[in-house]
């Protein structure tokens, strides 16, 4: 009966409804077994998690949710935009991480703290505005910047200026925020890259070297591990290489492998001048050697050897760096290294002086100089494209397999030919020189003119070419290819060059092409070992004569 324990919810003579059946019971949240206590709510301040969110991408929002993972999540936000953090997955509570997947990005969630928790940034007072401070929190802000280590004991020994070491400050320009927002919106893109810039004074003090200010704040309790904006004032110290004030950091506490909001340790931002002295500090005080960044997986060797950092580099071998270390595109330092870039900036051949000697270093070390990145390019992929015919030949000698392909078909060759206007800088014909005689197979005759168009202004690296034809391949009108004013600058090796368009090449020539064609596969090994004169041993290895015939 409907009226008797046990009946459905609807009875018998509605229309539509179900026979009574066990399964249509209500449910009693009263009669599940063994009932997990609900867990607290979780604050989310990452980017990818909230963007995913914002954006409705269902397939990714299943790949930061895998089964049995929390979703009773809080998306943390200031100033009416949400506040960034990446973080590894392994490392956030409350997570658990899928196999297999170990380089995805999630949110950072933390417990939310409680009202009463001191560490919680809503607790106390708000962050104090540079922009319209007054008063003294106007006087304390402008000691710290001046390094007035007097004035700043004054005012913190002041209570009544409600002041202290942790105070926070807040550098950000709301109005420039408000225009660069209305801009966006009216173009109907969403933006997320907002963010208060905050600052504390142990902050702004490292920063700026002030070593006096940073004791005074780290006596006056400072927290060294305090970062509000995302950096620590370890990083702030690291990346402005304040020696002092990073030493002064580390026996405070401060903990030498903390990422910041980017996942970079203070060890990867010991990069510019004087900031040797400050990684000898961290590694002093238990900073890990290979500590990876969070999103690019890069280690302290890597940042070295992309900048040309010898010294740094040096000092990360001696202290146990792995040579081999992969980055999440699968780059090696070795790889970083002979992709370093000359920029107008630069001196062409000081940028050269150290890549070698970094490569010289990383060798001697143990590294792989055949090691290739996901897309299978190599370190003599990376020196042939800089125009670093110095690192080539080091490479070379080291038996690194000459006509290797890259995932777009290209050889080392074909990389040395393609490189930037700036490879210039670097004589390119000594590294295309290089790689011919170690046994690169030759362009295909047809872009021949492309080559002669692109490298007109370098007649040596057309020179090397053409010597490994038995045969001129360009055709008639291959002297249009040409500007004037480079057909005039060298007269007479562009005169030299079109006059053999189509003309037999000299006997002395052609019986160079056939000893290297007999001594292809074994020609960097037989040609030093052939009992010749010098100068017919260097003409059998391409020798500069400025002249074709």
């Amino acid at each position: 009966m409907p009226g008797e324990r046990g009946s459905p919810p609807y009875s018998g003579h509605h229309r539509g409804c179900v026979p009574s059946a066990p399964a249509c019971r209500l449910w009693d949240p009263r009669s599940r077994p063994d009932r997990e206590p609900p867990r607290p709510p979780l604050l989310c301040r990452d980017m990818a998690l909230q963007n995913t969110l914002y954006t409705g991408d269902l397939a990714r929002l299943l790949e930061l949710f895998p089964p049995h993972s929390t979703a009773n999540l809080l998306l943390e936000s200031r100033a009416a935009e949400p506040r960034w953090s990446s973080h590894q997955r392994g490392e956030c509570r409350g997570w658990e991480e899928p196999p297999g997947d170990r380089r995805a990005l999630c949110a950072r969630l933390v417990e939310k703290p409680s009202s009463g928790s001191a560490e919680h940034p809503e607790s106390g007072p708000g962050p104090i505005v540079t922009r319209t401070a007054s008063g003294p929190a106007l006087a304390f802000w402008q000691a710290l910047l001046a390094g007035d280590v007097g004035s700043v004991s004054c005012i913190l020994a002041d209570s009544s200026a409600g002041l202290a070491p942790d105070s926070i400050f807040d550098t950000s320009d709301p109005e420039r925020w408000r225009d660069y927002r209305f801009n966006i919106r009216a173009l109907r893109l969403w933006s997320l890259t907002y963010e208060e810039e905050l600052t504390t004074p142990l902050h702004v003090a490292a920063s700026r070297g002030h070593a006096d200010v940073v004791q005074l704040l780290l006596r006056r309790r400072a927290k060294p591990d305090s970062a509000p904006g995302g950096r620590t004032a370890l990083h702030e110290a690291c990346a402005a290489g304040h020696t002092a004030c990073v030493h002064a950091l580390l026996v405070a506490g401060a903990d030498p492998d903390i990422p910041d909001q980017d996942g970079k340790h203070p060890l990867h931002l010991c990069q510019g001048a004087g900031t040797l002295e400050c990684a000898e500090l961290l590694l002093r005080f238990g900073a890990k050697v290979d500590g990876r960044s969070e999103e690019e997986e890069e280690t302290p060797l890597h940042v070295a050897a992309r900048l040309g950092h010898v010294e740094l580099a040096d000092l990360l071998l001696r202290r146990g760096a792995d040579p081999d270390a992969r980055d999440a595109e699968g780059w090696t330092p070795l790889l970083a290294a002979c992709d370093t870039r000359c920029t107008p900036a630069t001196d062409p051949e000081a940028t050269a002086a150290r890549c070698l000697q970094l490569c010289r270093l990383l060798l001697s070390a143990g590294a792989d100089p055949d090691a290739a990145d996901q897309d299978r390019r190599r370190p003599l992929h990376l020196a042939c494209l800089r125009g670093y015919g110095a690192i080539v030949e080091l490479l070379l000698s080291c038996g690194v397999s000459v006509n290797a392909m890259d995932y777009g078909g290209h050889t080392a060759l074909h990389c040395a030919l393609q490189g930037p206007p700036l490879a210039l800088a670097q004589s390119p014909e000594h590294a295309v020189r290089a790689l011919l005689n170690h046994g690169a197979v030759r362009i295909w005759p047809g872009a021949l003119p492309k080559v002669l168009e692109r490298w007109c202004t370098s007649p040596r690296t057309i020179e090397v070419l053409m010597n490994t034809y038995s045969v001129m391949k360009l055709p008639e009108e291959a002297v249009g290819l040409v500007p004037p004013e480079i057909l005039q600058k060298h007269h007479r090796f562009y005169s030299s060059l079109f006059a053999l368009v189509r003309q037999p090449r000299s006997l002395q020539h052609l019986s160079r092409c056939v000893l290297r064609a007999h001594l292809e596969a074994c020609l960097p090994h037989a040609l030093p070992r052939l009992p010749l004169p010098p100068r017919l041993l260097r003409y059998l290895q391409l020798d500069f004569e400025d002249v074709l015939y």
